[in-house]
């Protein structure tokens, strides 16, 4: 275990990201890249690293086409359709409310504005100013403002509370505009945990959204980080809100990946135990992941998160046909956790993508072998 990671500083390091690992039965060693012995990720069909799109964990042609849209024409009105035509209480509509306001706060930053151009981001304003009354407008803004405080300020700093107030103020105006509608208390999530409500407060949120959308995954793991020893909670307050979900999850649901999740968030930054990824609490909550996605809806939108991370964990614990399982599923799309947390999302994960068709043909795989 310790030589293969450290083969994988080595790929990272010297950015040799494509076909630099040769088959060989019992182990893995470094090649040059177009050894015929090297394994190749593009023989099995998987995306060249610079086509993978970072910007969601899998395809929303729809989103995309509506964003490409605004974008252009700096115009919010398909947006406005797209989200108004999309159910209130799923999945997708958190995720597209995520994704309007995340390209927003990007095109801000881009193009901050001065005294000859525009502001990156006008079609949001413009969306406020020119329909306040739009439900949809008013969660993308919400939205908007808590990714702009995580991004452009300090955590604990009076620009960061402001902002979060302001986006807190956000949120009860879109919750008056779309009564039932659960994405405006999950935004506040984030708001919970920057401004660091009180544990009953906290909950008080918590059951509005439990009682508009029970099973919502994005929810749960927006909740998730609250009860995080890194922030308001503990290893234990974490492990016991995830396994509580995933024991109360309804059939085909996701929740069951959930303390998944909560391992990962609570990784140690110097893995000193040798088998960590082996460990009984890491092979539950790996299992317990799978058995989630062998049970899901193929359509369900929140699978390509589940299947990123069990990724993550699968190489890790040098699982690789089960990783090559996952990876067949995701490949092209890398927004998700873990790759969103590293600098480069695209790198990160095809790293881990060489390492798995590596130790897949090391132990007698090929690309005839691999079911999609």
């Amino acid at each position: 275990m310790e030589i293969l990671w450290a083969l994988m500083a080595v790929i990272m390091i010297g950015a040799v990201l494509g076909p630099v690992l040769l088959r060989r039965r019992g182990g893995i060693r470094q090649v040059a890249p177009g050894s015929p012995d090297a394994a190749d990720p593009a023989d099995y069909g998987f995306a060249r690293q610079e086509e993978l799109d970072i910007r969601m964990p899998g395809p929303d042609h729809d989103l995309l086409d509506v964003l490409d849209v605004v974008q252009q024409s700096q115009s919010w009105k398909a947006a406005s359709q797209l989200l108004a035509g999309t159910e209130v209480h799923g999945e997708v509509r958190w995720q597209r409310v995520q994704a309007f306001a995340g390209a927003a706060s990007l095109e801000l930053q881009e193009r901050p504005g001065g005294v000859s151009d525009q502001p990156g981001g006008l079609w949001l304003r413009l969306w406020r100013a020119e329909a306040p009354k739009d439900a949809g407008g008013a969660a993308v803004h919400a939205e908007f403002l808590v990714q702009q405080a995580w991004r452009s300020s300090t955590s604990g700093t009076d620009e960061f509370r402001i902002i979060l107030e302001e986006a807190r103020e956000a949120c009860a105006q879109a919750a008056l505009l779309s009564p039932g509608d659960p994405v405006p208390y999950i935004i506040e999530l984030s708001i919970a945990r920057g401004l660091a409500y009180p544990r009953e407060e906290f909950e008080q949120l918590w059951l509005k959204i439990l009682d508009r959308a029970p099973a919502h995954m994005g929810a749960h793991l927006a909740a998730l980080h609250y009860w995080c020893e890194k922030w308001h909670g503990s290893r234990d307050l974490a492990h016991h809100f995830t396994e509580a979900a995933a024991a109360r999850a309804p059939k085909g649901s996701l929740l069951s990946a959930l303390p998944l999740f909560a391992v990962y968030e609570h990784l140690p930054e110097v893995n000193l135990v040798r088998g960590f990824y082996e460990s009984e609490v890491v092979t539950k909550a790996v299992e317990g992941a799978l058995y989630a996605v062998h049970s899901a809806r193929p359509d369900d939108p929140m699978l390509a998160h589940v299947r990123h991370l069990l990724i993550f964990f699968l190489v890790r614990s040098e699982r690789w046909a089960e990783a090559m399982n996952q990876l067949v599923h995701v490949d092209g799309h890398v927004g998700a956790l873990p790759w969103t947390v590293s600098g480069d999302p695209a790198a990160d994960y095809a790293v881990y993508r060489a390492l798995a068709v590596a130790g897949y043909e090391a132990n007698g795989g090929s690309p005839a072998t691999l079911s999609h």
